[in-house]
C-alpha cells in the first residue's frame, strides 16, 4: 500500500511541476537557514571534554570591595572570573581536591634553532602540574612536569604538536632546548595538536575558539622570569598592582573531583576559606559567598556563545516558520483542488483514514525533496560562515549527525505541515461532489 501511495504522490507532483517546485524550494530555504545556525551552535556549545567534563570545575571566590564590585564588569551581582595569586597558591598548597591546577596564558618570543632563522611569536599558557592528567592532555611523546618542579621553577616546556615541527620538523623533540624570550628551556613533552573548543581552561575572550596553544611552562617559572601575560587583569583599593597582590584578580583555577561526594565535601571546604579570610580582614562583601560551577554550566555562566548567534538562530527559525506556513496554504489549495478525485477514492470504498496517509505520504515526499535542497543551502551557509574573521568561523562544519537531523527535521515539519490540508481534504463529502461533477 505504501508504494501504491508513493506512485500516487509522485504523479501528483509532476502534474503541478511549478507548484512542487514553490513548495521544494519554501522547506529548502527555511531548512537550510535554520540549519545553518543550528549547525553552528551545535557546534560551539558541546561538550570540550566527553567523559571529564563532569568531574571538572571552576571555584570562584570575590574579594573585592562594594565599591570596587559596583564599578568593575562582573558587578555587584556577578563574581569575578579569576582568581588573585594568594588564594590559587593557598588552595594548591592545602590541595583539597583529588587534582587542582592554576593558569594564564601568555606570550612569548621563540627563538629557532640554527642559524639564520628568525624568532616569532607564540601563544601559549602558563600551568601548573595537574594540568594536564586533570585535563587528559594527549601526549604524542614525552611528558608534563610534577609539582616538585613547579616549587623548583623548573626551565621544562610542553610544546603542542604544530609548534614542535616548526621548530623540529619530524626529529624528535624530547630533551632539545628551545629558548623562549632569552631563557633556554628543555622540551619535556609533545602534545598530539590538543585543541578543545572552546578552549574552556582559558580565560574567555576573543581567542576561546581561536588557535590553539603552542607550548605550557610552570606558571612560577613564568612569574620569576616576569614573562608576558595575557588576559583580563583586574586590581582595586590601595595595594599595588602586582601580580602577588591579593587585590589583583587574573588567574584561571580548576579543580577535578571525581563524585558528587567529593564536590559537595569541596563546597563546604571553599565556604570555609571564605570565611576564615573573613576573619584576617579579606573578602568584606558578606553578600558573596564562594561558588562552586561544574565545566558545562561554567561554560554557560560565561556566556560562551555570542549573544548575536542566538539571536540570529530566532530569526533562522522564525524564517522556517514563515516557510511551512506558505507551505500550508499551497498544499491546502493543491489538496482542496482535487476534491473530485477524492469524492471517486471514497465512492469507491476509500476511508478517511487512507485518504488522509496517502496526502501524508505527498507531504513527506515534498519534504524530503526540501530536505535536500536545505542540505546544500546549509553547506553554502557554513561555508560564508567560515569566511568570516570570528574565531569560532572555522567550527562551521556538519557532521554525519547533522545531516541526518537536518532530513528528519525537513520531513517532520513538511509532514507537519500537510495535517491540516490533509484533514480537511478527508472532510471533502463525496456525494455533493460527484453531484456537481
Amino acid at each position: 500500500m505504501f508504494a501504491y501511495y508513493l506512485d500516487l504522490a509522485v504523479r501528483s507532483l509532476k502534474r503541478n511541476p511549478v507548484l512542487t517546485a514553490l513548495m521544494v524550494l519554501a522547506i529548502g530555504l527555511g531548512i537550510g537557514a535554520s540549519m545553518t545556525m543550528i549547525t553552528v551552535l551545535h557546534v560551539m556549545g558541546g561538550d570540550p571534554l566527553p567523559g571529564r567534563s563532569a568531574q571538572l570545575f571552576v571555584p570562584m571566590l570575590d574579594p573585592r570591595t562594594p565599591d570596587n564590585a559596583q564599578n568593575t564588569r562582573a558587578g555587584l551581582r556577578g563574581t569575578p572570573d579569576a582568581f588573585t595569586w594568594v588564594d590559587a597558591m593557598n588552595l594548591l598548597r592545602e590541595h583539597r581536591a583529588d587534582r587542582q591546577a592554576a593558569m594564564s596564558a601568555g606570550t612569548v618570543a621563540v627563538t629557532p634553532p640554527g642559524a639564520g632563522r628568525h624568532p616569532f611569536f607564540e601563544g601559549g599558557q602558563y600551568v601548573t602540574a595537574d594540568f594536564f592528567p586533570m585535563f587528559g592532555v594527549p601526549f604524542a611523546a614525552g611528558t608534563g612536569w610534577m609539582s616538585a618542579q613547579d616549587d623548583a621553577r623548573a626551565r621544562v616546556v610542553v610544546l603542542n604538536a604544530g609548534l614542535a615541527r616548526k621548530l623540529f620538523g619530524d626529529a624528535d623533540a624530547i630533551g632539545k632546548p628551545v629558548r623562549l624570550d632569552n631563557t633556554e628551556f628543555r622540551v619535556i613533552g609533545v602534545l598530539r595538536d590538543w585543541h578543545p573548543q572552546p578552549a574552556f581552561y582559558a580565560q574567555h575572550g576573543a581567542r576561546v575558539f581561536g588557535g590553539a596553544d603552542q607550548f605550557f611552562m610552570p606558571l612560577q617559572t613564568a612569574m620569576e622570569l616576569q614573562l608576558s601575560f595575557r588576559g583580563h587583569f583586574s586590581c582595586w583599593g590601595d595595594g599595588t598592582e602586582s601580580r602577588t597582590s591579593d587585590q589583583c584578580t587574573w588567574l584561571q583555577f580548576w579543580v577535578e573531583l571525581d563524585n558528587p561526594v567529593k564536590a559537595f565535601a569541596y563546597g563546604r571546604y571553599l565556604d570555609n576559606y571564605w570565611r576564615d579570610q573573613q576573619a584576617h580582614g579579606r573578602f568584606p562583601r558578606k553578600d558573596a559567598p564562594p561558588r562552586l560551577f561544574g565545566l558545562m554550566a561554567w561554560l554557560a555562566h560565561e556566556h560562551i556563545i555570542p549573544d548575536t548567534l542566538s539571536m540570529q538562530l530566532w530569526l533562522a527559525v522564525g524564517f522556517l516558520a514563515v516557510c511551512m506556513l506558505s507551505v500550508v496554504a499551497l498544499l491546502l489549495a493543491k489538496f482542496l483542488r482535487r476534491s473530485g478525485e477524492i469524492s471517486v477514492r471514497r465512492a469507491m470504498g476509500a476511508r478517511r483514514r487512507d485518504v488522509f496517509v496517502q496526502f501524508g505520504i505527498e507531504s513527506a515526499l515534498i519534504g524530503t525533496l526540501g530536505g535536500v535542497l536545505g542540505l546544500v543551502i546549509a553547506q553554502l551557509g557554513l561555508w560564508s560562515i567560515r569566511q568570516r574573521p570570528d574565531g569560532y568561523a572555522h567550527l562551521a562544519q556538519m557532521d554525519a549527525g547533522m545531516l541526518v537531523g537536518t532530513m528528519v527535521l525537513a520531513i517532520a515539519v513538511s509532514v507537519l505541515a500537510g495535517v491540516l490540508p490533509a484533514w480537511r481534504a478527508c472532510l471533502v463529502p463525496p456525494a455533493l461532489q460527484l453531484k456537481t461533477q
